[in-house]
Formats: structure tokens, sequence, C-alpha cells
């Protein structure tokens, strides 16, 4: 259930932990104050990410910003 995209440059994620499954979560790239630009990513991602906004306290906890564990800098 993970939505990320990785790019060199991306150094934090905007994190979703799922209220529901147990290890799920979706991430998307942003920057270091949880800012994601909408027009980088997929239309997947941002109608998941769209998805996730609307659906805080039922199926996902507050967002956090997290490093991008697959950053390369």
């Amino acid at each position: 259930m993970q939505s990320t995209q990785s790019s060199p440059d991306i150094r934090y994620q905007l994190r979703y932990q799922s209220l529901k499954q147990e290890g799920g979560a979706l991430a998307f790239p942003c920057d270091a104050q949880g800012h994601v630009e909408l027009n980088d990513l997929s239309e997947r991602a941002r109608n998941d990410y769209l998805f996730a906004r609307a659906v805080v306290g039922f199926h996902f906890a507050r967002p956090a910003v997290v490093e991008n564990p697959i950053s390369f800098s």
C-alpha cells in the first residue's frame, strides 16, 4: 500500500500510517515542511495522496514528515 516516488534529491517523505492495516502506510515525496508537489506525482500517487488526506482519523493517522530511507545524499 505504499505510493512512493524516490529521486536522489528527495530527502523527505510525508507518511500516512494506516489505522486499519498493521504496517500499512502511504508515503509521498515532500520538502522538510511536508509540502507535496502534486504536479510531480503520477496520477495514481496523486489520487492516493488526496484520498489519504481526506480520510485522516478514519483510515490513516495524521501524517508525519520522515527522512526518505532511499535518499542518496
